[in-house]
């Protein structure tokens, strides 16, 4: 094994928390390395083909896990650079204020952060200038306040769209532009200006962006950190283990396989662990050592457990007028966040989804055998369809867990049935105002092509919460810096360090906080 020279700071892992980060640090002059489990990912025309990304997964990994019972499943993950922001929807949301305390639900009670929000509210303000997210503050009155309006004006609804936002309005509802990081001007490389044509397309959900249009880790964070002459980056570098010095009190090394085969083992003051939820506590456990039977930062027994991933379902229904929206995803409302009139509980927010197409309900077909006419062409139906995402809090549990086998083999134990009512709960007041919102009636329809309703447990897509942040260390593997309570130099800043997850898409709140860990960890360089 190679021992290569010493950082100042490295980061493993390159999506929303790591990307971050590194941008954040990347003028400081000091000394960053990147190391990417993945490579960049190819622009081709697969990337905006539906049976490539959805149906073959041309791009997932080629990778199984075992779920409580020991049946094998492949997990929703990519390894790009970028992370999973590659294929995210770049709906960038902003927690609620009540997030961040106690918040009792139905199905329990969702802890509360050592922060609030207004110690994350100015970072929230830079993330989303940094990724060009397009929205107004003001429009959903649930909001928490906001110290500057988006730098970017909200995407306006295409005319059916601008009518179920109005049908919703009649209803004595509150919906409101849904906030969006995308480039409407220009290609991201700076090449022609084809920012535009990608917004005006479909391929937003689940689809890499063929044309850099969309606010991803890489186009905004790591390419532009790359332009300073202290940060590499490492591509084709699975991190394997972290070595603790003699004294067990620091991060010492960071071994690496290489894409060559090769292992080599890096040095910093600072490490930065964001390889996702899953694989950051993965890579904890697996670097136990004498000192850390129970692997790093697991003397509360914490690493690994309290996974969440978001209840949620994506559904179509059928406009009785055509929908020829090109870019569907521009609205959300969040009236029954909290609750209901004829519920206390909080019940979750509804989205709009990228537009389908004749190829991802051929997909789905199967599962609607009998629900929609069947004289009704494919191409005909995608013209109808409307889609949205429906999404509700999921709980913390202990037993929801990530764990290693002896042989190495990734174990997710997860409860389906946590705090499911909600949702439930959510899709039945969007179901009963479809007559009102030019929709058939009966016509609400599991659209699995983006969430794998044949394997839920695979759908890792908003996957936090096992390397939880707070006070306490018998209960918490993180401090409030999302420092590891037994490691001086050792922090996490993907959503592992989330104590509960909120009803909404958790990117912005990881951007926000790495920006936040990035200026504690600036502090500390200094």
């Amino acid at each position: 094994m190679v021992e290569s020279r010493h950082y100042d700071v490295i980061v493993i892992g390159s999506g929303a928390g790591g990307g971050t980060l590194a941008h954040r640090l990347a003028p400081s002059g000091k000394r960053v390395l990147i190391l990417e489990r993945g490579d960049y990912l190819p622009r081709e025309r697969d990337n905006w083909d539906s049976t490539a990304v959805f149906v073959r997964g041309k791009y997932r990994a080629p990778e199984f896990w075992y779920d409580k019972d020991g049946n094998e499943f492949p997990p929703e993950v990519n390894y790009y650079v970028g992370g999973n922001t590659k294929f995210y929807g770049a709906a960038l949301f902003r927690l609620r204020p009540q997030d961040f305390a106690d918040l009792r639900h139905y199905g329990g009670v969702s802890p509360a952060w050592p922060i609030g929000y207004d110690d994350l509210e100015p970072y929230y303000t830079e993330a989303e200038h940094l990724y060009l997210v397009h929205g107004a503050h003001g429009e959903d009155p649930g909001e928490g306040h906001a110290s500057a309006q988006y730098a970017r004006p909200p995407v306006a609804h295409e005319p059916r769209i601008q009518q179920l936002s109005d049908d919703l309005e009649k209803q004595g509802l509150h919906p409101f532009h849904l906030p969006i990081g995308v480039n409407l001007t220009a290609d991201a490389h700076g090449g022609a200006a084809h920012g535009s044509a990608c917004i005006r397309c479909d391929r937003v959900d689940g689809f890499p962006c063929l044309v850099n249009a969309k606010s991803d880790a890489q186009v905004i964070a790591v390419d532009p950190a790359l332009r300073h002459d202290t940060v590499e980056m490492i591509t084709g570098a699975r991190v394997d283990r972290l070595v603790t010095d003699p004294t067990g009190h620091s991060v010492a090394g960071v071994v690496a396989e290489l894409a060559d085969g090769g292992r080599v083992e890096f040095g910093a003051d600072i490490v930065v662990v964001s390889a996702g939820a899953v694989n950051s506590a993965l890579l904890l456990l697996r670097s136990a050592d004498d000192r850390h039977p129970n692997g790093l930062a697991n003397g509360s027994d914490t690493v690994g457990r309290h996974y969440m991933r978001h209840n949620n379902v994506a559904v179509m229904a059928v406009s009785r007028e055509p929908n020829p929206t090109r870019f569907q995803k521009t609205l959300a409302l969040h009236d029954w966040y909290l609750g209901s009139e004829d519920w206390d509980h909080p019940l979750g927010g509804i989205q709009m989804l990228g537009k389908s197409d004749a190829e991802q309900i051929r997909a789905n077909a199967p599962h609607w055998a009998g629900v929609i006419s069947p004289e009704m062409p494919f191409e005909e139906l995608a013209h109808h369809a409307v889609d949205f995402w429906l999404c509700a809090e999921d709980l913390p549990e202990p037993e929801n867990r990530v764990t290693l086998d002896r042989a190495g083999r990734v174990h997710l134990a997860l409860d389906e049935k946590n705090n499911v009512e909600p949702l439930k709960r959510l899709r039945h007041q969007l179901q009963s105002r479809l007559g009102d919102l030019g929709m058939h009636q009966d016509h609400l329809v599991h659209h699995s092509i983006y969430m794998h309703k044949g394997m839920p447990i695979g759908a890792t897509a908003h996957q936090a919460g096992t390397v939880r942040f707070g006070t306490d260390p018998a209960s918490s593997a993180l401090d409030v810096h999302c420092r590891a309570h037994e490691l001086d130099n050792l922090y996490v800043v993907d959503t592992s360090f989330f104590p509960s997850i909120g009803a909404v898409n958790p990117s912005l709140t990881a951007m926000a906080n790495a920006m936040r860990v990035g200026d504690h960890i600036l502090d500390r360089l200094r």
